[in-house]
Protein backbone atom coordinates (compact mmCIF):
# COMPACT_ATOMS: atom_id res chain seq x y z
CA UNK A 1 0.00 0.00 0.00
CA UNK A 2 1.67 3.41 -1.05
CA UNK A 3 0.68 6.36 1.30
CA UNK A 4 0.80 9.98 1.14
CA UNK A 5 1.71 12.88 3.10
CA UNK A 6 -0.30 15.37 3.69
CA UNK A 7 1.23 18.40 1.74
CA UNK A 8 0.81 15.71 -1.30
CA UNK A 9 -2.90 14.84 -0.95
CA UNK A 10 -3.33 18.74 -0.70
CA UNK A 11 -1.38 19.41 -3.68
CA UNK A 12 -3.58 16.83 -5.77
CA UNK A 13 -6.64 17.97 -4.54
CA UNK A 14 -5.93 21.31 -5.43
CA UNK A 15 -4.83 20.72 -8.80
CA UNK A 16 -8.16 18.19 -9.38
CA UNK A 17 -9.94 20.90 -7.86
CA UNK A 18 -9.00 23.38 -10.70
CA UNK A 19 -8.56 20.80 -13.44
CA UNK A 20 -12.28 19.91 -12.46
CA UNK A 21 -13.34 23.85 -12.52
CA UNK A 22 -11.18 24.63 -16.00
CA UNK A 23 -8.48 26.54 -14.38
CA UNK A 24 -5.78 24.30 -15.44
CA UNK A 25 -6.06 21.51 -18.35
CA UNK A 26 -5.15 17.92 -17.59
CA UNK A 27 -2.32 16.96 -19.05
CA UNK A 28 -2.72 14.91 -22.62
CA UNK A 29 -0.23 13.95 -25.03
CA UNK A 30 2.38 15.77 -26.08
CA UNK A 31 1.98 16.20 -29.91
CA UNK A 32 5.24 16.61 -32.29
CA UNK A 33 5.03 19.15 -35.47
CA UNK A 34 7.20 18.63 -38.09
CA UNK A 35 7.48 21.37 -40.49
CA UNK A 36 8.87 23.35 -43.52
CA UNK A 37 11.60 26.27 -41.94
CA UNK A 38 10.24 28.41 -44.58
CA UNK A 39 5.95 27.68 -43.74
CA UNK A 40 3.96 30.25 -41.74
CA UNK A 41 0.78 28.73 -41.96
CA UNK A 42 1.99 25.94 -39.75
CA UNK A 43 2.56 28.45 -37.20
CA UNK A 44 -0.83 29.15 -37.26
CA UNK A 45 -1.71 25.69 -37.10
CA UNK A 46 0.37 25.19 -34.29
CA UNK A 47 -1.31 28.06 -32.19
CA UNK A 48 -4.87 26.77 -32.71
CA UNK A 49 -4.31 23.33 -31.17
CA UNK A 50 -2.00 24.51 -28.58
CA UNK A 51 -5.28 27.20 -27.97
CA UNK A 52 -7.34 24.30 -28.34
CA UNK A 53 -5.29 22.85 -24.99
CA UNK A 54 -2.65 20.65 -26.50
CA UNK A 55 1.18 21.17 -25.90
CA UNK A 56 2.86 20.88 -29.07
CA UNK A 57 6.70 20.56 -30.01
CA UNK A 58 7.90 21.95 -33.04
CA UNK A 59 10.99 20.40 -35.11
CA UNK A 60 11.87 22.27 -37.95
CA UNK A 61 12.70 19.83 -40.56
CA UNK A 62 14.45 20.65 -44.68
CA UNK A 63 13.08 17.49 -45.59
CA UNK A 64 9.56 17.38 -44.89
CA UNK A 65 9.04 14.62 -47.73
CA UNK A 66 11.05 12.34 -45.70
CA UNK A 67 8.83 13.00 -42.90
CA UNK A 68 5.42 12.12 -44.72
CA UNK A 69 6.87 8.90 -46.03
CA UNK A 70 8.45 7.34 -42.94
CA UNK A 71 4.97 7.88 -41.60
CA UNK A 72 3.29 6.96 -44.00
CA UNK A 73 0.91 9.76 -45.45
CA UNK A 74 -0.73 8.81 -48.92
CA UNK A 75 0.96 10.99 -51.33
CA UNK A 76 -2.30 12.46 -52.40
CA UNK A 77 -3.23 13.69 -49.21
CA UNK A 78 0.16 15.46 -48.07
CA UNK A 79 0.17 19.12 -46.81
CA UNK A 80 2.36 21.63 -45.70
CA UNK A 81 2.71 20.05 -42.12
CA UNK A 82 2.81 16.70 -40.15
CA UNK A 83 2.06 16.06 -36.39
CA UNK A 84 2.43 13.04 -34.40
CA UNK A 85 0.37 12.73 -31.29
CA UNK A 86 -0.95 9.53 -29.05
CA UNK A 87 0.25 7.13 -32.18
CA UNK A 88 -1.54 8.68 -34.67
CA UNK A 89 -0.31 11.14 -37.47
CA UNK A 90 -1.93 14.14 -38.46
CA UNK A 91 -1.61 16.06 -41.60
CA UNK A 92 -1.90 19.29 -42.48
CA UNK A 93 -4.41 21.83 -41.04
CA UNK A 94 -7.01 19.08 -39.09
CA UNK A 95 -9.35 21.39 -36.77
CA UNK A 96 -8.78 20.60 -33.11
CA UNK A 97 -12.31 19.33 -32.68
CA UNK A 98 -11.28 16.27 -35.25
CA UNK A 99 -8.17 15.70 -32.91
CA UNK A 100 -10.46 15.00 -30.09
CA UNK A 101 -12.79 12.84 -31.64
CA UNK A 102 -9.47 10.93 -32.88
CA UNK A 103 -8.12 10.64 -29.23
CA UNK A 104 -11.59 9.69 -28.02
CA UNK A 105 -13.22 7.08 -29.91
CA UNK A 106 -9.32 5.72 -30.92
CA UNK A 107 -10.71 4.79 -34.39
CA UNK A 108 -7.84 1.52 -36.60
CA UNK A 109 -6.77 4.38 -38.30
CA UNK A 110 -3.45 5.67 -39.07
CA UNK A 111 -4.14 8.82 -38.87
CA UNK A 112 -6.23 12.07 -40.37
CA UNK A 113 -5.91 14.34 -42.82
CA UNK A 114 -6.69 18.22 -44.20
CA UNK A 115 -5.13 17.76 -48.28
CA UNK A 116 -3.37 20.90 -49.76
CA UNK A 117 -4.03 24.19 -47.83
CA UNK A 118 -7.86 24.90 -47.78
CA UNK A 119 -8.26 28.38 -47.22
CA UNK A 120 -10.50 28.68 -43.82
CA UNK A 121 -8.93 25.50 -42.25
CA UNK A 122 -7.43 26.39 -38.99
CA UNK A 123 -3.98 28.13 -39.94
CA UNK A 124 -5.24 29.35 -42.81
CA UNK A 125 -7.97 31.96 -42.35
CA UNK A 126 -7.37 34.80 -45.02
CA UNK A 127 -9.26 38.00 -43.99
CA UNK A 128 -11.37 38.89 -46.91
CA UNK A 129 -12.01 35.40 -48.71
CA UNK A 130 -14.83 33.26 -47.89
CA UNK A 131 -13.64 29.59 -46.41
CA UNK A 132 -13.04 26.71 -49.05
CA UNK A 133 -15.50 23.44 -47.95
CA UNK A 134 -13.10 20.84 -47.00
CA UNK A 135 -12.86 17.50 -45.35
CA UNK A 136 -11.12 15.75 -42.94
CA UNK A 137 -9.84 12.05 -44.02
CA UNK A 138 -9.25 9.26 -42.01
CA UNK A 139 -6.22 7.38 -43.74
CA UNK A 140 -4.70 3.95 -42.77
CA UNK A 141 -4.06 0.45 -44.15
CA UNK A 142 -7.66 0.26 -45.39
CA UNK A 143 -7.31 3.39 -47.62
CA UNK A 144 -8.80 6.96 -46.97
CA UNK A 145 -12.25 7.86 -45.50
CA UNK A 146 -13.80 11.23 -45.13
CA UNK A 147 -15.03 11.82 -41.62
Amino acid sequence: MHVIDRRTFGALALRASLVACGSVRAAGPTMTVHKDPNCGCCEAWVDHVRAAGYEAKVLVVPAMNAIKAKLRVPVGMRSCHTAEIDGYVLEGHVPAAAIARLLAERPKVRGLAVPGMPIGSPGMEVEGRDPETYGVMAFGEDGVRIS
